[in-house]
């Protein structure tokens, strides 16, 4: 066995060394020369991987070192400045942009009450014109308590009918009956005599009716009433005929009061809100309500706008 591995090795030098060097060209000869069978290699297929082992313990953490100098260089100097090109041509001006209309900005906050100045004499009755709002004074101290008067004879009263009857329930289930208890004895005692009635006292004298206390005031324009339209009409709602005579009954309770239409729109559709306004106005003086006591405008925001409305507002201004 020894002397078989060992002319292997020797083969496999000799082979290298055929490998390694160009041979000169054999002279032919008699003898036979042994060349030994080249030896063929075999890779097996790859084995299993093994599992991994467990990692090791995390080792403690190095002391840091200490920071090393920074060093800054000086600034470079500055280059000089380069000279500045030649100006191109001016280009033609482009056509001008639409106009486009912002968002309406937010309302400011409400400036302080001022005092309230001293009423002065009504002056004859001019032309009205709508000015600004002025600042609302404070409210007056409240008159003294008049005596209660007399109260006046009862009106008629308007029943409406009886309404329909709703459905019975359904009937719970019958409970259990508990037993009779035992009959007591009863005895019934005499009625006694009615007594007199007393007579009536003499009636007390009245009392004195007291002073008008002062009518009450509406400072600002304030929401009462609105009338709706069909889109594109200025004719009046059906639903909204009683409206203009309900006002015009408030109005005749009330004699300080004004009121004002506000039917303010876009300005494309401006001639529209004044047929609507128009048409509110002539309702209320037909219901019995004077133009003098009538106002239109602008009473509380420009900018709002009222879409398929006119919106009827009071004051005691």
């Amino acid at each position: 066995m020894k002397r078989s591995i060992l002319l292997s090795a020797t083969a496999i030098v000799a082979l290298t060394a055929a490998a390694c060097h160009t041979a000169p060209p054999a002279t032919q000869t008699s003898e036979t020369t042994y060349s030994p069978a080249p030896q063929q290699s075999f890779v097996g297929p790859a084995g299993y991987a093994g599992p991994s082992g467990p990692a090791g313990p995390q080792g403690p953490i190095g002391q840091t070192g200490a920071a090393g100098y920074g060093t800054v260089g000086p600034a470079g100097a500055q280059g000089p400045a380069g000279s500045v090109g030649p100006q191109g041509a001016t280009g033609a001006t482009g056509a001008y942009g639409t106009v486009v209309t912002g968002a309406r900005g937010p309302t400011g906050p409400m400036g302080p009450v001022g005092a309230q100045g001293a009423a002065g004499q009504t002056g004859a009755q001019g032309y009205s014109t709508v000015g600004p709002q002025g600042p609302a004074g404070p409210v007056g101290p409240v008159g003294a308590q008049g005596l209660v008067g007399q109260t006046g004879s009862q009106g008629a009263t308007l029943v409406g009918p009886t309404g329909s009857v709703g459905d019975a329930g359904g009937a719970g289930s019958q409970g259990v009956s508990g037993e009779g208890g035992a009959r007591g004895a009863v005895m019934a005692g005499n009625a006694g005599a009615t007594g007199g009635t007393g007579a009536q006292g003499v009636q007390g004298p009245t009392g004195q009716t007291g002073a008008q206390g002062p009518v009450g005031a509406i400072a600002s324009w304030t929401a009462y009433r609105d009338f709706t339209f069909d889109e594109g009409r200025v004719d009046i709602r059906a639903s909204d005929r009683a409206t203009a005579s309900e006002i015009a009954t408030y109005l005749s309770q009330n004699p300080s009061l004004q009121v004002a239409l506000d039917g303010t729109t876009d300005s494309r559709r401006q001639n529209l809100s004044d047929g609507r306004v128009g048409a509110v106005r002539t309702a209320l003086n037909e219901a019995g309500v004077p133009n003098y006591k009538i106002r239109q405008g602008a009473f509380i925001d420009p900018q709002f706008t009222h879409d398929g409305r006119v919106e009827v507002l009071i004051s005691t201004q």
